[in-house]
């Protein structure tokens, strides 16, 4: 956090701003031995999965102010890249996941490079055909991939049983989310990061003063794509069945945009916020009323409730401020100016 909290002395706000992220991951590091059952160990290791990719997610949409709805294509990719590495090629469990999650961001560089030439809805019905196309793909290879039926992927741990397997993926989302969590962190307080800061506030006018803004999405989106394809894979491995259906679902990238915004976009810690509400929320109704549409209505609702009456966030809303220059005092053009130099 970049202001001490109000009310404390500098030197002890300080003090509460460094030690609470220790907090926090002695918090998370301690909860599969904390959990009274293997349940809630799998709950905790889904909602760290989805806060993972969520921060990865917002590492495009929160710098640069576009929504993409196309990151279950990169996790769809990712999960199913990794598991045919494994069960067609023999490749060990981890080269598999490095290797599925390199091609998945060269690939994402590839279609960024198209998808970024539009704006706004168009960018978004772009993301979404992104899914479609993948999800037919995939079903449609049947002697790849497996099609409708899926793709059975072994174990990488066959001599655990089932719920500590759920402990080891839950460290293993940690992990990825840690990374995740300090690249934004990078990125924020880089020059990078402040021409997507610029394009997401006047891309027009980055653009006329130098920015190279193509590059920079280009570059973000597939930054975040890598993250994404890295839990797909880790997904893939955990639970070792693969439906094509929801893999290449649309509601997963629902799922980060909600996360996100519900926590705050212009926050280190918004999407984790937003995962630690609706990851549980969802599990619990998903439980309580099954696959339904019901379900999936009660998802869209939220997001649009989320959109309406809180677009910035719960962060942005507790802290009552918005996320503003980099230097105090610096103006939007004067950070444009900047950037372009």
């Amino acid at each position: 956090m970049r202001t001490a909290s109000r009310g404390l002395p500098p030197l002890l706000a300080g003090t509460v701003s460094r030690g609470l992220p220790l907090l926090l991951a002695a918090l998370a590091i301690a909860y599969p031995w904390l959990a009274p059952n293997y349940y809630l160990v799998y709950a905790g290791a889904l909602t760290v999965m989805y806060a993972a990719m969520a921060t990865s997610w917002n590492l495009l949409g929160g710098f640069t102010g576009y929504v993409s709805l196309g990151h279950s294509a990169f996790f769809g990719l990712g999960a199913y890249g990794t598991g045919l590495l494994v069960v067609r090629l023999h490749v060990p469990w981890a080269l598999a996941l490095a290797v599925s999650a390199l091609l998945v961001t060269v690939f994402a560089v590839g279609v960024g490079i198209a998808a970024v030439r539009v704006r706004g809805a168009s960018f978004v019905i772009v993301s979404i055909a992104l899914v479609s196309m993948m999800n037919l793909i995939v079903q449609g290879w049947r002697s790849l991939t497996g099609g409708s039926t899926g793709l059975q992927v072994p174990s990488p741990f066959p001599g655990l049983h089932r719920g500590q397997t759920h402990m080891v993926f839950f460290y293993l989302f940690l992990a990825l989310l840690a990374v995740a969590l300090l690249s934004w962190w990078y990125v924020s307080r880089s020059r990078f990061g402040a021409g997507l800061r610029a394009i997401r506030e006047d891309e027009d006018k980055a653009e006329s003063l130098g920015v190279p803004t193509g590059a920079y999405k280009v570059a973000a989106f597939a930054l975040s794509a890598l993250f994404v394809a890295l839990a797909g894979g880790l997904y893939a491995l955990w639970f070792g069945s693969l439906d094509p259906i929801f893999v290449f679902s649309i509601l997963i990238a629902s799922y980060m945009v909600l996360m996100s915004l519900l926590g705050g976009v212009r926050h280190l810690y918004g999407p984790l916020l937003g995962a630690l509400i609706v990851a549980p929320a969802g599990e619990y109704f998903l439980i309580a009323l099954g696959e339904t549409q019901i379900h999936l209505t009660a998802t869209g609702l939220v997001l649009v409730l989320v959109v309406l009456f809180m677009p910035d966030g719960i962060l942005a809303r507790l802290t009552r401020r918005r996320t503003g220059p980099s230097i105090p005092g610096e103006t939007a053009d004067q950070r444009l100016q900047g950037v372009a130099q």
